[in-house]
């Protein structure tokens, strides 16, 4: 079980280091300045649409689709909790001190970034045909162009 889950844990490590470095650098080089932040707040969901793009492309190849999202999912779903709620005490404010407006906004903006990302790097692994299934099929259908191949054995004539 801690083999299954310790790549997401890692995952939730590696975003929310992201998040935290994302506030620190908002806290102190733009504090004041509503565009600056607004500019770090982009490469910051970039960043993290482009890990779950790697991570996504890295392992899809080797697992079938259904538990990779499941633990795509979860991994998400942790470090959005941890960005959202221990995140703002970071930066030196409150989770709610923009108001429920940016609050919700923040959970939109990091799901699209994650789902994007996701759908990213299994469309581009499905695309070279480096996925699961993909290399499933081939393989089977590699064994079955094998087999049909071979002449049946023929009758013997007495």
């Amino acid at each position: 079980m801690v083999q299954r889950w310790l790549p997401a844990g890692v995952l939730v490590g590696a975003l929310f280091g992201i998040n935290v470095v994302a506030r620190l650098v908002t806290r102190f080089t733009a504090k004041d300045d509503l565009d600056r932040q607004d500019v770090i707040t982009l490469v910051t969901l970039v960043v993290i649409g482009l890990v779950f793009a790697a991570v996504a492309f890295a392992r899809c190849r080797n697992r079938p689709l259904n538990p990779l999202l499941l633990e795509l999912t979860v991994a998400a779903a942790v470090a959005l909790l941890l960005s959202i709620f221990v995140g703002p005490f970071i930066s030196g404010t409150t989770p709610f001190a923009a108001g429920a407006g940016a609050f919700f906004g923040q959970i939109w903006q990091y799901s699209a970034a994650v789902i994007l990302g996701t759908a990213l790097g299994v469309s581009i692994a499905t695309l070279l045909g480096w996925d699961y299934r993909s290399r499933s099929l081939k393989r089977y259908a590699e064994a079955h162009l094998k087999a049909a191949r071979v002449k049946p054995a023929r009758p013997v004539r007495r």
